[in-house]
């Protein structure tokens, strides 16, 4: 419906929508010299200043109409305040409504046929805050806030380049969230961003609330565990990857960005590789590797070795062992998985505690039900040991959604290892292996650089298992454009 000339109608249509809205404010007024134009404001309560304070960008806004002759004010108006706020116009009321909504203010004015557009300090929201689940030693402690506009301007600061986009999307039919595609446009390739986009209008959904939606909504194997999306709550890692030419996806009203294309290699990296000495990053990489295969084989390894090959152990282990085992009334299969699920449990209590009993409960839990548990002679002190260890090696993966699925899948090594030893662990990996071969992010190979190194233009970046010195690092990853993906050479030469 267009904005109509007459104000009294288009009142009307803004107190008819917004019916017992009694957030919404709508206030009409009589503004210019001798105060006899009509006009009216309307907005959401708490996302716009108080318009009697001098200082508010509404109330400037107002106070230079309140003596201006009625001719003039059309004028000024139209000439989007004179550069007194950030305003624009609009034709329709729905388009103007829309704009409220997102947290500005409207302004109508009687014989003028466009709503304008007033911004203010817009919704509350968590302001930037340390990164809680990617903690770093060396580097920014910046993370992103709940504002999409705040964390597109924090990955600006850090890359400020014009060639860095920033193209914004609406999706919820009822929530119109903001979603922002972040990226370089001369290194992402542009089928990969038309790709993302029309997966993301492939589906009609309510509202999005958070990040964690578009992600399961257009992936592509949404049945597989294993996440094809990287997360992050950190904008250092955002704009470093933006410079490798993923594209950052950042959703309104969450602290979490997406990135994509992604690897199993991304989710073992942290962003203060980057920062450290190539030596140490190596030797660290290849313990969160271990971490990987540790949470997801060792409790199956151990049941494998003491039910089937017991002969791979020495004599005075075997011995100790069974020592161990006696008067314990449950099978080894039924004391690894209640030590597990107890585990599972104590991780879950840690999390959902308040602040400082979160870290109280995981150390206290742990020690007071696995010492329990021995002393009452439910399970054997190695059982307590080996599931210890397999969740200290979760913990050791640095990305919380990257590690959930060796949590669930452990439990599918321990039946196979509980059952048939060895030969039921090799089963299970050949299968494993085989599906994450199998996976795809936006058409690339998710166990890249481990497989498909033929691919043409490929470049070696020496920065998988292990990371090269920082002056080796001269190629991009296979994300980026063929013909850029050079990131690093030396002045006058290659």
């Amino acid at each position: 419906m267009k904005v109509s000339e007459h104000i009294s109608e288009n009142e009307e249509y803004i107190r008819s929508t917004c019916e017992n809205c009694d957030d919404v404010i709508i206030r009409p007024m009589k503004l210019g010299e001798g105060q006899k134009t009509d006009c009216l404001v309307a907005f959401i309560e708490v996302a716009v200043s108080n318009m009697m304070l001098e200082d508010s960008v509404v109330g400037k806004f107002i106070n230079q109409l309140w003596t201006l002759p009625e001719e003039q004010m059309r004028s000024f108006v139209e000439k989007n305040g004179a550069g007194i706020s950030d305003t624009g116009t609009f034709e329709t009321l729905e388009e103007a409504l829309e704009s409220m909504l997102a947290g500005n203010a409207i302004f109508f004015m009687d014989g003028y046929g466009k709503a304008v557009k007033i911004s203010s300090k817009g919704y509350p929201s968590m302001g930037v805050t340390k990164a809680e689940s990617e903690k770093v030693l060396r580097g920014s402690k910046e993370g992103f806030a709940d504002s999409v506009k705040v964390n597109t301007a924090l990955i600006r600061k850090r890359v400020r380049s014009t060639g860095l986009k920033v193209e914004e999307l609406r999706v919820g039919v009822r929530s119109d969230t903001v979603v922002a595609l972040v990226y370089m446009e001369e290194l992402v390739y542009p089928k990969l961003l038309e790709e993302i986009k029309e997966r993301m209008g492939q589906f009609e959904i309510d509202g999005v609330l958070d990040s964690g939606m578009i992600e399961q909504l257009t992936e592509e194997d949404w049945l597989s565990p294993f996440p094809q999306f990287e997360t992050t709550e950190r904008p250092d890692r955002a704009a470093m990857e933006a410079l490798n030419g993923r594209i950052v996806l950042l959703c309104d009203n969450s602290p979490v960005a997406l990135l994509l294309p992604t690897v199993f290699n991304s989710f073992v990296k942290v962003s203060e590789d980057r920062y450290n000495r190539f030596e140490m990053v190596s030797f660290q990489r290849l313990l969160r590797y271990g971490a990987i295969f540790a949470a997801l084989l060792i409790s199956g390894f151990y049941l494998a070795v003491i039910n089937f090959h017991t002969q791979i152990l020495p004599a005075n282990l075997i011995l100790s062992f069974a020592e161990a085992r006696k008067g314990v009334p449950f099978p080894s299969m039924v004391e690894i998985l209640l030590m597990e699920l107890a585990f599972e449990l104590i991780r879950e209590a840690g999390v959902r505690m308040p602040g400082p009993l979160s870290g109280t409960i995981g150390i206290v839990g742990g020690l007071i039900i696995g010492d329990a548990a021995v002393g009452a002679n439910l399970v054997s002190p190695m059982t307590v040991v080996v599931v210890a260890v397999s969740a200290l090696s979760s913990l050791g993966i640095p990305n919380e959604e990257f590690s959930a699925p060796f949590r669930l899948l452990k439990y599918g090594f321990i039946l196979l290892g509980g059952f048939l030893g060895c030969f039921g662990l090799t089963v299970g990996l050949f299968l494993l292996a085989g599906h994450l071969s199998g996976l795809v992010s936006f058409h690339i190979p998710y166990m890249m650089p481990f497989v498909s190194r033929e691919l043409q233009g490929y470049q070696d970046e020496k920065d998988n298992l292990l990371r090269g010195p920082f002056r080796t690092l001269k190629s991009r990853p296979v994300f980026a454009r063929r013909d850029q993906r050079i990131r690093l050479k030396e002045k006058g030469g290659k």
